[in-house]
């Protein structure tokens, strides 16, 4: 064969491999994924390793600011655009639900090897389950427990964080008496509605009623813990004041304006940056303290859901499923700092070598989800502009229930209506 000819059939040959190429990529199905925040910024990488793996599924990632996401999932569904694969905030997931938008997954659980229920967290899963059906796989989990100054706690007598309300209350009582008119024993922002509502799912009552067509607000568990909320303030153990009336809440931290804060596994993160180095060994994280011990707190976090348009689900459900992989999951904990849901992900060096990070995998175990309702969010909001009104007015504790419980039964009336036309 002359030279010219062997020239000829190299560019064939390399014109037949790139047309090869080009028709792999072409017959590769997309999966229209949507996710939120940084974890929309940092996912692609995960996804390169997916493709690779599953070379005949293509991703096409939509990164979408937390701000506006809300609003375009809302528009997607009214349009008929949704994509096949997103991120959703659990509390969420119920709207989602009673639109009709997403595609139960029970059967892809019961036959996959990868997704395994009993590893998630108990509490963090059944904020997924909405009736009979589970709608979404968590992918990172979020809940509230209590950053503290233990050198502050251990010079007022107390050398190991307390586990009851009795305890904690003893504790913050005694960090008082150590301190000026300008410094605290805990902070509680008021336009935050989580530090109340932890309190309140440590209570056996439920947070509505009759099948969530009513505020239970007025029952003896939410007074308690209404109650022991509004106590720290009058016996000015907290500030009445905002997060954003606090400059920098990790100087005054540091500078030790309060020894308790509330707060989520994000600022793990933050103190090990913002305090100096001579303080590091000053702060720990413990769980939140119970009325008779060790307490509940929230199930926060985002999941993965398949919507119910989707022309990709099995292919989209072969992304959840290497999303949930333990491996994958640390590795995702550590581009982003977000805590993994499945137990066995927590083997990871990063994670079972941090103190700090160790005490929310405590407090996972006793996560409690939040009624799962579309208008949950609604109602939070409404329990934190009551709570911040009694803080400030000194409004009673009966007075105040009784505000809560009216204006969610206003929120509830439309549920309210639809539920009963459902009833036979």
């Amino acid at each position: 064969m002359s030279v010219a000819s062997r020239c000829s059939m190299l560019v064939l040959l390399g014109c037949l491999a790139l047309s090869a190429c080009n028709r792999s990529v072409d017959d590769a199905q997309t999966v229209r994924f949507w996710a939120m925040g940084s974890e929309g910024e940092v996912a692609d990488e995960l996804l390169r390793e997916f493709e690779r793996r599953n070379p005949d599924i293509h991703v096409q990632l939509q990164q979408l600011p937390w701000k506006g996401a809300h609003a375009k999932l809302l528009t997607a569904v009214a349009g008929g655009s949704t994509p096949d694969l997103a991120q959703l905030g659990n509390t969420w997931i119920p709207e989602m639900v009673a639109l009709h938008a997403l595609a139960p997954l029970d059967r892809k659980l019961v036959d996959s090897t990868v997704v395994r229920a009993d590893d998630y967290f108990a509490g963090i899963f059944a904020t997924n389950r909405i009736g009979d059906a589970v709608y979404g796989v968590p992918w990172y989990v979020d809940t509230r427990l209590l950053f503290y100054r233990r050198d502050l706690l251990a010079a007022a007598g107390f050398d190991v964080p307390p586990q009851t309300w009795a305890d904690w209350r003893q504790a913050l009582d005694a960090l008082k008496a150590r301190t000026g008119p300008d410094q605290f024993s805990i902070l509680l922002p008021l336009n935050e509605f989580e530090p109340l509502l932890v309190l309140a799912l440590q209570q056996e009552d439920p947070l509505l009623r009759d099948g969530g067509r009513y505020g239970n607000f007025r029952s003896a568990g939410f007074r308690r813990a209404l109650a022991f909320y509004l106590e720290m303030f009058a016996a000015g153990l907290a500030p009445p004041v905002s997060n954003t009336q606090i400059a920098n809440v990790w100087t005054e931290f540091g500078r030790g304006t309060f020894a308790f804060y509330p707060s989520g596994p994000w600022n793990i993160a933050e103190f090990k940056r913002r305090l100096p180095a001579a303080q590091q060994g000053d702060w720990a994280a413990m769980p939140m303290p119970g009325p008779q011990g060790p307490g509940a707190s929230n199930a926060g976090g985002a999941s993965l859901v398949v919507f119910a348009a989707s022309k990709a689900k099995p292919a989209a459900w072969r992304l959840i499923e290497f999303l949930s992989e333990p491996a994958v999951q640390s590795r995702f904990y550590a581009l982003t700092g977000n805590l993994p849901p499945r137990r066995s992900a927590w083997s990871d060096s990063a994670l079972a070598g941090d103190e700090h990070v160790q005490a929310f995998r405590d407090q996972l175990e006793r996560a409690k989800p939040t009624p799962a309702i579309p208008e949950w969010e609604q109602i939070a909001t409404e329990m934190q502009l009551v709570a911040e009104q009694a803080v400030l007015t000194g409004q009673s504790v009966d007075a105040a229930v009784t505000e809560i419980d009216r204006r969610v039964d206003a929120i509830l009336s439309k549920r309210r209506w639809m539920l009963d036309r459902e009833r036979p």
